[in-house]
């Protein structure tokens, strides 16, 4: 990638937090502020949240008031129990083998085959242009998406369709999105792996038809469903990997980086690799 920034580019390193070349640095951009004439005044500022094992007093700041609604993030929560996979259904694989785009959706949103199709509202078949180049793969509907029956539309999905901006991508042109689960594990808790066991051939039949150019798992469990490995992530991130044939680049997902902001820079790391990889599939 060329050095200079394009503006979505430098927006999404912005939304980071991270240092954007070019800009000025905090201190001088505070010294060209202009000087106020006004005696100055002593006052707190409000605290972004309390910090564990440092002392508040009431009288030198008022409580942080409590955080927007659509601010918060829902923390997946651990599988208590893994169940032994069930034997594959030849007829049932055979069958969605063959399935064209608009009977392949039918069948996910009709779909029972897992414990899951009792709990959801919407299975969540996707989102983007099917005849795009690349496709990005999450792990599972929120509970946004499973009350709207689309892909990646919460907070994950905003910061998502920025990364897509920031690399020159768009749903609406270049890019589908997809997941592991086409519905949502209640308490947004981690995919069991007879729901993955159920759910995988759907995705897998997704990628025949769509044909991508490139794929970018977003997560562990994307990463290890498409790989069929138990690697851990950070083995993943940053080396060669392809899903028959095709190049895929392994990344966070974006739920996660909201969480745990320390790994940005490793998201725009890996976003930079897969345009790199990308531009020797374009010569």
């Amino acid at each position: 990638m060329p050095d200079s920034l394009t503006d979505p580019q430098r927006q999404f390193l912005q939304l980071l937090h991270l240092s954007v070349p070019g800009d000025p640095p905090p201190e001088v951009t505070q010294a060209k502020a202009p000087a106020s004439t006004a005696p100055p005044k002593r006052s707190t500022p409000a605290p972004a949240g309390p910090v564990p094992g440092s002392p508040r007093s009431a009288e030198a700041a008022p409580p942080p008031a409590p955080p927007p609604v659509e601010e918060a993030v829902s923390v997946p929560q651990r599988a208590e129990s893994a169940l032994p996979d069930p034997p594959p259904d030849p007829q049932r694989l055979m069958r969605i083998a063959t399935l064209d785009w608009l009977d392949l959706g039918h069948m996910i949103t009709a779909c029972r085959a897992c414990s899951l199709g009792e709990t959801r509202k919407h299975a969540v078949v996707g989102a983007g242009n099917p005849r795009g180049s690349w496709l990005f793969v999450g792990e599972a509907p929120g509970a946004e998406e499973d009350r709207r029956g689309e892909a990646f539309v919460g907070r994950g999905g905003q910061l998502l369709d920025a990364m897509l901006h920031a690399m020159g991508l768009s749903r609406e042109h270049e890019v589908y999105i997809a997941n592991i689960l086409k519905c949502r594990p209640p308490n947004n808790r981690d995919p069991l792996g007879p729901e993955v066991h159920a759910c995988i051939p759907y995705l897998q039949r997704q990628i025949a038809l769509l044909q991508p150019r490139i794929i970018v798992a977003l997560g562990r469990f994307a990463a290890q469903g498409l790989l069929q490995v138990d690697t851990p992530l950070a083995k993943l991130r940053g080396t060669p990997q392809q899903y028959q044939g095709i190049p895929l680049i392994v990344t966070y997902h974006p739920a996660y980086l909201l969480r745990n902001p320390i790994d940005k820079r490793k998201v725009w790391e890996d976003l930079k690799r897969a345009l790199e990889v990308f531009a020797v599939l374009q010569k």
